[in-house]
């Protein structure tokens, strides 16, 4: 299920961000202290950022924000392509979950902004994302360097990518 963040849902916040399984392709884990230090008791709301549910405990997130236009990667003049995101937790990897809720995320930004592209961008030795990626229906557009990592590209609409 698909949910807005709760209070309840900050341990497992900060676990995500501190696991170094799920930041193998973000960068690396932050600091657990720094984390009880930053995220805040109550979380802030807004359309695009969704927790996965299961059976009552947040098991990941999944986001839809717009992509910087400072980053390399886009497919039409001007940017701010909505970009989708997702984190989950180790223990949920490999059931579907992921799928899923991605899946029902990208439903909710069809009804919500029809016709709008989305992109997508992960690390090419994330086999994982990769898959998931195709699965949900993303074509590359590009590949670049960035954060010292080989990235994929990709959209998913209709939208004929500009050069």
């Amino acid at each position: 299920m698909l949910r807005e963040p709760e209070a309840r849902d900050r341990a497992a916040v900060i676990e995500l961000f501190a696991s170094p399984e799920v930041s193998t392709y973000l960068g690396g884990p932050r600091p657990r202290d720094e984390l009880e230090r930053s995220v805040p008791e109550m979380p802030k709301r807004r359309p695009g950022l969704f927790v996965v549910d299961l059976d009552g405990a947040m098991i990941g997130i999944v986001t839809l924000d717009r992509r910087d236009a400072e980053r390399p990667g886009h497919v039409r003049p001007g940017a701010g392509e909505a970009e989708l995101g997702y984190m989950f937790l180790p223990e949920a990897w490999g059931c579907g979950y992921a799928a899923e809720a991605c899946a029902a995320a990208l439903d909710w930004f069809a009804g919500a902004l029809p016709g709008e592209s989305v992109v997508l961008c992960t690390q090419t030795a994330n086999a994982r994302s990769m898959r998931l990626a195709a699965k949900l229906g993303f074509t590359e557009v590009e590949r670049f360097e960035e954060w010292d990592a080989e990235q994929w590209f990709g959209v998913r609409s209709s939208i004929t990518p500009s050069d």
